[in-house]
């Protein structure tokens, strides 16, 4: 039987033991071999800051209240659009390797996990504090795309 080369993209996706934010580096080689749907997209994303969607809390200004700290509220925004940014990246990472784990007829098992590993690391190297998280939101999704692709018990 011959042996099956991967495609280039894909097998710049394997990430070796880098210390060096793996996470960076494999949404990078994913933007770059999406093309320019995917580059277009993150350029043109329609983030909202949170205070115009409706306010952090929502809680009553008292009356009389000075709360004008000109150069507290721009570092408190410049942290929310990071943050969004920040989460917008992790979405759309997660998406294209779904999409990959999902549509790529020649994916084994093995590479499949691969994937979902390097996606794990990598958004554990954009919020370092969240792995709950992720294990909450992205695992049961990765996990129930490998069971109905690769047909697993």
């Amino acid at each position: 039987m011959p042996k099956r080369v991967l495609p280039a993209w894909l097998r710049s996706l394997r990430l070796q033991s880098e210390p060096a934010l793996p996470g960076d580096r494999l949404f990078s080689r994913l933007r770059e071999n999406a093309g320019d749907l995917f580059r277009n997209a993150v350029e043109r994303s329609d983030i909202k800051n949170v205070t115009e969607i409706g306010g952090a809390m929502n809680f009553p200004q008292r009356a009389g209240q000075e709360t004008n700290f000109p150069l507290a509220e721009e570092e408190s925004r410049r942290e929310r659009e990071e943050e969004a940014r920040k989460i917008r990246r992790l979405q759309l990472m997660i998406s294209m390797v779904m999409s990959v784990i999902g549509q790529d007829p020649n994916l084994t098992v093995e590479e499949a996990s691969e994937l979902a590993a390097g996606a794990k690391r990598a958004a554990l190297a954009m919020f370092p504090d969240k792995e709950l998280a992720y294990d909450l939101l992205y695992k049961p999704r990765l996990q129930r795309l490998m069971t109905e692709r690769f047909r697993l018990q």
